[in-house]
């Protein structure tokens, strides 16, 4: 089922959404259990080579994982993990490509097929899969900003009413977007950005959000810092106003802490 509604997702973007270059992100938050935090990120020790592997078959772009800080509106993910694709069929079908056997004897060449297939078994047992996001990046500031270890996201979930998509993501892009861009020229951020939620809906969470923006820190010290050169234009307070109640907000904040490949 879930197949075929991801192929009818495909169809309703178009050939052109699929042939131009553009970037597919899918979110994966985990529960993870305090007794079980080092065997989980022992398992996403053994994941990051198999997603290296998979950054050179060309597979996906990147793969980072993340953990969510204390104090958010989603208090039950401890991890969040994030694939990068620039291509919507890749995202849907998590890469295509070789087996996991395939991929995963290039990474380890040494550990036999049963070894292997043990470990993503027991891999399983540390973390609870809760919510999963398949999304379009449909907007963001200028500039070039990579994240290394211990960069901090800012993730925003965005409840909007689907009859106001198009005006809601205009507003994004007139009224808030400028804002970052001052943000991003004055280097008191990384960088900004808009996705759009194309998943199933079939989650506590997703099915509810529409959109998700990120704020991307190079760390804690840039987050804190208020820089005095930002040049932003005015806007009118009743604009604001307007613009903030298109859509209902809750936010969340991650850490990065592993990474391979680049795009996100």
């Amino acid at each position: 089922m879930k197949k075929i509604i991801f192929l009818i997702a495909i169809i309703l973007f178009g050939n052109n959404a699929i042939s131009q270059k553009k970037t597919y992100l899918l979110f994966e938050f985990m529960k993870v259990a305090p007794e079980q935090e080092s065997a989980y990120l022992e398992t996403e020790r053994f994941w990051e080579k198999i997603h290296g592997q998979r950054v050179l078959n060309g597979e996906i772009e990147g793969w980072y994982l993340l953990r969510m800080e204390a104090g958010g509106e989603n208090p039950d993910y401890q991890y969040v993990t994030v694939q990068v694709f620039q291509d919507l069929e890749k995202m849907v079908q998590n890469g295509g490509g070789e087996s996991f056997l395939k991929i995963a004897k290039k990474a380890f060449p040494d550990m036999s097929d049963a070894d292997l297939l043990y470990k993503r078994t027991e891999s399983l047992k540390s973390r609870d899969l809760a919510e999963t996001f398949y999304m379009e990046q449909i907007d963001r500031t200028k500039g070039k900003f990579e994240m290394s270890s211990g960069a901090v996201v800012g993730i925003n979930f965005m409840k909007v009413s689907p009859a106001n998509y198009a005006d809601y993501e205009n507003t994004e892009s007139k009224i808030f977007k400028p804002e970052w861009q001052s943000r991003v020229d004055a280097r008191a951020i990384g960088s900004w950005s808009l996705l759009k939620v194309i998943n199933s809906k079939e989650n506590t969470l997703s099915k509810e959000i529409s959109y998700v923006s990120l704020d991307k820190f190079r760390n804690y010290s840039q987050l804190l810092f208020i820089p005095n050169n930002m040049n932003i234009s005015p806007v009118d307070p009743a604009v604001w106003q307007e613009a903030l109640a298109k859509r209902e907000i809750s936010t969340g904040r991650a850490v990065l802490i592993k990474k391979t490949g680049n795009g996100f």
